[in-house]
C-alpha cells in the first residue's frame, strides 16, 4: 500500500488507516467469537432425554405395547434396546394406561403418567418433559412398536441435531424395500442435498409418471424415530394442525408447514416396526434367526 506524504492527503490517509483498523478489529473479534462459540458448541444440546410414549388404545392394535414378543412384552423390549444408547442420560416411558404404567415399572422402567388428551405421541413427550425433574435440551420421541431399534440409531439422530443449530428436529431414514413401495403404513421421505427433510408421505414418493415403482430409484423409508429441541418441543404442542399434517397423518409434517428445519440422517436399518398382529410372528421369526431373546 502506498505511504501518504502530503498535507493535502492527510484526510484520506487517517480514513484508510481508520478503515484498516476496523478491518483489523472484526477480524479479532471474529476470531474471539468463533473461539467462545466453538467452546459453548462442545456443550450445546448437551442433556437428552429418551421418552417411549406408549397408549394402549389402537385402531390397528389395542393393547400393542404389552403384547408378548419371544416371553418379553414389546414396551420392555423397546425400553432395553434404548437403554444402550451413549447418548441418552435418561429413558422414561409416557402412558395414559395405568396396566402400561404397572408393566413398565415391574421391569424397572421409571414411568411419566400422562393425559388422555394427547392427540400423538410428541405431545405425550412433552407433557411428559414437563413433569420431569431435570432440564433437558433435546428429547428423542422413541416409538415403543419398535422392539429391535439399534442403539446407534438413537445416537446418530441425537448427534445429528446436536450440530445442525438451524434445526429443531432430526431423524432417520433407511432404503425402502419395492414391495414396500405402495404400503401406507411404509411411511417415505425425501431430503434435500443438504440432508434437510423435504416431504414425507403415506403415498410413494417421488411419484414417476409411470405410477409405478421404479427398482433402480433409492426410495427412502422413514424410521419412527424422531428427536427435538426441548424448546421447540414446547412451541411444536402450541402450534395448530396443519392440512397436510391431517391428511396424510403424520404429526413431523406440522413441522415442515410451519417452515421449521429438520435434520435427516440415513442408516441401513431392515425396519421391523410392529403395526398389527400379523407383524408379531414376523419379529419374533427374525429374533430366532438372530439370536435374540
Amino acid at each position: 500500500m502506498a505511504l501518504c506524504s502530503s498535507s493535502s492527503s492527510s484526510s484520506s490517509c487517517e480514513k484508510t488507516w481508520i478503515v484498516h483498523g476496523i478491518l483489523a478489529g472484526t477480524a479479532i473479534a471474529a476470531a474471539i467469537g468463533a473461539r467462545a462459540y466453538l467452546g459453548r458448541s462442545r456443550k450445546f444440546r448437551s442433556r437428552v432425554v429418551g421418552i417411549i410414549p406408549a397408549r394402549y388404545a389402537s385402531s390397528r392394535f389395542e393393547g400393542k405395547p404389552l403384547v408378548q414378543i419371544l416371553g418379553k412384552p414389546m414396551i420392555q423390549r423397546t425400553w432395553e434396546r434404548s437403554k444402550l444408547a451413549s447418548t441418552l442420560d435418561h429413558v422414561v416411558v409416557a402412558t395414559d394406561d395405568e396396566r402400561i404404567a404397572d408393566c413398565c415399572r415391574g421391569f424397572g422402567a421409571d414411568v411419566i403418567m400422562t393425559s388422555e388428551s394427547c392427540r400423538n405421541g410428541t405431545e405425550r413427550c412433552n407433557e411428559a418433559l414437563e413433569k420431569l425433574e431435570k432440564e433437558y435440551d433435546v428429547v428423542v420421541n422413541i416409538q415403543g412398536d419398535e422392539p429391535l431399534i439399534e442403539p446407534e440409531i438413537i445416537d446418530g439422530v441425537v448427534k445429528a441435531l446436536q450440530v445442525a443449530p438451524d434445526a429443531v428436529f432430526s431423524t432417520a431414514v433407511t432404503s425402502l424395500k419395492p414391495e414396500d413401495g405402495l404400503d401406507p403404513n411404509r411411511v417415505k421421505c425425501v431430503v434435500d442435498n443438504r440432508g434437510y427433510a423435504i416431504y414425507f408421505s403415506r403415498g410413494l414418493i417421488p411419484y414417476n409418471k409411470s405410477g409405478g415403482v421404479n427398482l433402480d430409484f433409492p426410495y427412502m423409508l422413514h424410521l419412527g424415530i424422531q428427536s427435538f429441541d426441548s424448546k421447540f418441543l414446547k412451541v411444536y404442542s402450541e402450534l395448530q394442525p396443519t392440512p397436510l399434517q391431517l391428511e396424510e397423518d403424520l404429526e413431523q409434517l406440522k413441522v415442515l408447514e410451519n417452515g421449521y428445519k429438520m435434520k435427516v440422517i440415513k442408516v441401513d436399518h431392515e425396519a421391523h416396526g410392529v403395526d398389527t398382529p400379523e407383524d408379531v410372528e414376523k419379529i419374533e421369526s427374525l429374533m430366532r434367526e438372530r439370536n435374540l431373546s
